[in-house]
């Protein structure tokens, strides 16, 4: 009994060695990227002043080491990413405190693999607080999580968002799980086989909160046993996650077994302090309008995904997230449309006023007028069409849809007429 007592006692001590160590770590990298900072801002100026160049900076690396030879870290490439790290962020004074509590390698994998500020904005957020190490970072960035995030548009019924209002920041409509390593024909036995064996970038994948309760998760009703492919728990929900796998397109009557195991999982599961439970039904495909017909009146906390088994090309994503984000900001283009350049018409715009007098997919008008279907031939063609008003998008209020169409407007007609 004594040693058990002193057991716990030397426990507790080893806690606060181990929470000891860990501050100082955390003090030492937000020193360590600080002096970086510094290093970065002052190489900055002096070559901005036409004080320093390559030959110079090289020789910095060589003193250095040379001066204290056991430091690291202080090669001329290294150099070199420091005034690259200053001058990237030194505008962006409000992040710098994020920039402080991540490690330098993961800071250089966001500076060096990320484009636009949004991007390096996003996982200098995701990075904190999910606290990835520098591995888990590069594997997010690898898969295009910014892209595939800010793309998704997940479907959600109702009364998931009453019961849990973060859930749309918390849960997405796509996943990539190529970490399963499996190819087709493959079944939901081996589907689900696949993401157990790998639940650590499962959890990458799917968000850190995600916490593991059963497979084939067995529930009784009456007299019957019933089984759900995957249970989880979701600490920030504060709730149990139902997922269903599906190899198929999603069809409406998933949503009836779903929310029958939802049912049997808050009566009988469910602890008192927990949050209703949520349904997850992740399929190879989905068409969005039957999903969101179907989740409008479905009264249980659930949500359609679907997945991909292989990552898709990052040029794909990154096209995709251009012409979204081209898109969106058409929504509000009124509001500076004296700042657009005046559109010059031409045969072109009058010929695709003319097509789109009945609503056509952009494919379909590119195709109309002997041009593929790329981002580039959209921008030049239809863009500036929409942004002057004589084109209009049929879903206005999702402008990505997969069954958005383009129309001519009243205006438009007028300038088919010559008016």
């Amino acid at each position: 009994m004594m040693l058990e007592k002193l057991e716990v006692q030397f426990s507790e001590i080893i806690e606060l060695i181990i929470s000891s160590k860990n501050s100082v770590i955390k003090s030492a990298n937000k020193k360590l990227v600080k002096l970086y900072w510094n290093i970065g801002k002052y190489i900055h100026e002096r070559v901005n002043k036409g004080d320093w160049g390559k030959s110079i900076v090289s020789s910095l690396s060589i003193y250095v080491q040379k001066q204290i030879p056991s430091t690291k870290g202080f090669s001329s490439q290294n150099l070199w990413r420091m005034k690259k790290f200053y001058e990237t962020y030194k505008d962006e004074h409000h992040i710098f405190s994020m920039l402080q509590e991540l490690t330098w390698s993961s800071n250089l994998h966001i500076l060096s693999k990320t484009k636009s500020m949004e991007a390096k904005k996003f996982y200098l957020q995701l990075a904190m607080k999910e606290q990835y190490s520098v591995r888990e970072l590069q594997r997010q960035i690898d898969s295009c999580f910014y892209e595939r995030y800010v793309l998704s548009d997940t479907k959600i019924s109702p009364s998931a968002k009453k019961i849990h209002p973060k859930i749309c920041s918390l849960l997405r409509d796509h996943y990539v799980i190529d970490f399963i390593g499996i190819s087709h024909p493959f079944t939901e036995k081996d589907l689900q086989k696949g993401i157990i064996e790998n639940l650590k970038i499962f959890f990458l994948e799917f968000g850190k909160d995600f916490a593991f309760v059963g497979e084939e998760y067995r529930i009784q009703v009456g007299n019957r046993d019933f089984f759900i492919d995957l249970v989880f728990f979701h600490r920030e929900l504060r709730c149990l996650i139902a997922l269903e796998l599906k190899i198929d397109e999603f069809q409406p009557e998933y949503l009836g077994k779903l929310n029958f195991y939802l049912e049997a999982l808050d009566q009988n599961v469910k602890k008192v302090h927990e949050n209703p439970s949520v349904g997850i039904i992740l399929c190879a495909s989905k068409d969005n309008e039957v999903v969101e017909y179907s989740l409008n009146r479905n009264i249980s906390p659930a949500l359609v995904a679907e997945y991909q088994t292989k990552l898709i090309g990052k040029e794909v994503l990154q096209e995709k997230l251009h012409e979204f984000l081209s898109l969106s900001s058409e929504q509000n283009v009124s509001t500076h449309k004296k700042n657009l350049p005046t559109l010059k018409l031409n045969a072109k715009s009058i010929e695709i006023l003319n097509i789109c007098r009945t609503p056509q997919k952009r494919k379909d008008i590119l195709r109309k007028i002997g041009l593929t279907n790329q981002t580039k031939n959209f921008q030049n063609n239809i863009l500036p069409l929409i942004q002057e008003k004589y084109l209009e998008l049929t879903i206005p209020d999702k402008p990505k849809s997969k069954n958005q169409k383009y129309q001519t407007t009243s205006e438009g007609i007028d300038i088919i007429k010559g008016k």
